[in-house]
Parts: C-alpha cells; structure tokens; sequence
C-alpha cells in the first residue's frame, strides 16, 4: 500500500500555481527576468558575456531573495519593513512610565478646594462683633 505523507500543520502548505512555484516565486521571478534579460541583452556588446550574465545576476539575486526566502511565515519583505523599524523608524530604548492616578486625584482636588476658597470669599467682608452678640 503506498505511503503519503501528510503535514500536521496544514497552515503551513501553500498553494502551487504552476512548475511547482507559488504565485508569489512566479511574480517575482517574472519581474527578475524583466530587469535581467534587456540587461543581458543590452550588455553583452560592450562588455562581453561574462561581464554582462554577472550584472544580470547582479540585478535579478534581489527578486529571487524575495521570492524564495520566508522566515517564521514572514516574507523577506517584511522582515525587512520590520526590522527598518525597530532599527531607525522607532526609539531604542522605550522606558515604561506609569502614570500615579492618586497624585493626579489629589492636585486636582487642592486645585478644586482653593478654587472654592476664594470663590466663597468673594463678596463677603468681614464683620465685627461686640461681646454682645450684637453688630457694632
């Protein structure tokens, strides 16, 4: 009876367009080959063979890196965009700072009861007293 393997994980298949290659290897090998072959062509006279499959190669390693490397699910892209990031985009050193929600409480109510201080002396003038009980 024939064996056929079958992965645990089945969110780690991907989908195989054609020649055995992802829709994504496909797009980006067709864009390497857009940039590498006019190159190639428009090369090869002045530079000689040799000179000119290495600035195709040159030019076309960069699309192949993308479509063919993936780390932890992530594409290369990605990686890079996450690592521009954390390098330059963002602070190097984030502190954690916490906020006293006690101390915010007790200046608002200092602020809240001088607020009420003078606005309860407004109007009013002091006033003097006999022994009597009587307004002199």
């Amino acid at each position: 009876m024939p064996f056929v393997p079958v992965p645990k994980d089945l969110g780690r298949v991907k989908t195989k367009v054609a020649l055995n290659l992802t829709k994504r290897q496909l797009v980006c090998f067709g864009a390497a080959a857009a940039v590498g072959v006019p190159t190639y062509i428009f090369t090869r006279g002045a530079l000689g063979n040799e000179g000119a499959v290495l600035i195709m190669m040159g030019l076309m390693l960069p699309f192949f890196f993308m479509g063919m490397y993936e780390k932890d699910g992530q594409p290369a892209e990605k990686l890079l965009r996450n690592f521009i990031r954390a390098r330059f985009a963002w602070p190097g050193k984030r502190p954690y700072k916490t906020e006293n929600f006690y101390e915010t409480i007790e200046k608002e109510g200092k602020a809240f009861a001088s607020q009420n201080k003078t606005a309860g002396a407004a109007g009013k003038t002091p006033v003097s007293r006999t022994k009597s009980g009587k307004k002199g």
